[in-house]
């Protein structure tokens, strides 16, 4: 990937553009200067949420809450595949609970919820916690 990509900075919402060719070279953000990508989930809220869907990256949300079950067990594989996504796909984790506008924004049903964003929109959607093979094999099939 040699064209620039344009990537929302998880700590400031500062959008960053930066060459294909450099996203393994930990960029960090223009505005705040922490890094851009983080090889793990980041925290989604309410008022991050219209920047951070933006840009050419997908982005990967975890919609949980504390008291979940399955929640809490699929932690651990969420982060293992932002690890391994570094670079193709941002991955964020968004509280029902402390987010609850959000939420119902999104149209939250059931937990845990994960939903895929493209340049901005929703492309896909999927409820439940699943194994780290699963859910790779689920995001190749969306382009990821």
């Amino acid at each position: 990937m040699s064209e620039p990509v344009v990537i929302p900075c998880p700590h400031c919402n500062g959008l960053n553009r930066i060459p294909g060719e450099r996203l393994g070279d930990a960029p960090k953000c223009g505005r705040c200067k922490q890094p851009v990508l983080l090889g793990k989930p980041f925290e989604l809220k309410q008022g991050d949420y219209a920047s951070q869907i933006k840009g050419d990256l997908p982005l990967l949300v975890d919609v949980w809450a504390e008291w979940c079950g399955p929640c809490k067990s699929f932690a651990p594989v969420f982060e293992q595949a932002a690890g391994q996504l570094e670079g193709k796909c941002r991955l964020a984790k968004l509280d029902s609970e402390a987010n609850q506008q959000l939420s119902a924004q999104l149209g939250i049903r059931s937990i845990p919820s994960l939903i895929l964003f493209k340049n901005g929109r929703e492309v896909a959607r999927q409820s439940g916690a699943f194994p780290l093979p699963q859910l790779m094999a689920w995001l190749r099939s969306q382009g990821v």
